[in-house]
């Protein structure tokens, strides 16, 4: 069945279990919500301000990040209401980072989303305003190598949250896998280099398993002699994705 289209690539699809679609976004700069059961016509679009790098989905919102470091989010409930090409995003912000967005996903619990960019960094960010709350926020580096005097930085690819615990797994183009417990600041595990660059990364629906897709992604130019595109599939011990709670400090 064919959904429809957009007017240039599409970067982005998700599906919207909670809401029985299929979210697109492309460079055309077009957001747009596909309902299967009428296929061929968008039941709702929003005009964004740049071309879609990056996009996750939280139950009822939808997180966009665009060149120009634009975020916007959206209320798939409010996109549902209104007009084709009239929905107007809930939130307008601007990426934390300072260089392109690569990819973002969404808190299990909804509350917020983690973005990851080209400069081996990841923003914790979160959905409500309050001063309080956004207090919270923070960016980390990862995904670095370290050779004397050299710091090589690798763009960040892949996010997947563990939706029993809400720790998440980072995957990079140095080709690691790495697990962190957020609320905690803490990383949990790293696996070993995989040879090329983690294009993409999914738990299980039980989150018994990790997947982990290895393909070059050209961050080196034309490749020479890169490994073939596989699929790694790890059972993570409860260890490496359980929290660990933060030490109190005696005295």
């Amino acid at each position: 069945m064919t959904l429809g289209a957009h007017e240039a690539p599409v970067k982005c699809v998700e599906h919207a279990a909670a809401h029985g679609v299929v979210v697109s976004a492309g460079w055309d700069r077009a957001l747009k919500l596909w309902d299967a059961r009428q296929p061929g016509r968008a039941s709702a679009t929003a005009r964004l301000p740049d071309k879609a790098y990056a996009m996750g989905l939280s139950e009822d919102r939808i997180v966009v990040g665009m060149a120009g470091r634009h975020v916007h989010v959206y209320d798939m409930r409010t996109m549902a209401a209104v007009e084709a090409a009239e929905a107007a995003p809930e939130q307008i912000r601007q990426s934390s980072l300072k260089y392109q967005t690569r990819c973002i996903r969404c808190f299990p619990d909804g509350r917020g989303y983690a973005l990851a960019s080209v400069e081996g960094r990841v923003a914790i960010e979160y959905f409500d305003d309050a001063p309080e709350v956004q207090a919270q926020k923070y960016a980390f580096k990862c995904h670095r190598r370290r050779d004397g005097d050299t710091d090589t930085v690798f763009p960040i690819n892949a996010i997947a949250f563990n939706k029993t615990y809400g720790t998440f797994a980072t995957g990079g183009c140095d080709g690691t896998v790495i697990m962190w417990d957020g609320a905690h600041k803490k990383k949990l595990a790293a696996y070993p280099e995989k040879g090329t660059s983690i294009a993409s990364l999914a738990f299980s629906h039980d989150d018994a398993l990790l997947a982990s897709a290895v393909s070059y992604t050209h961050e080196a130019g034309l490749p020479t002699n890169s490994p073939p595109d596989q699929v790694f599939i790890r059972e993570p011990s409860d260890e490496e994705v359980r929290p660990r709670a933060a030490v109190a400090q005696s005295g």
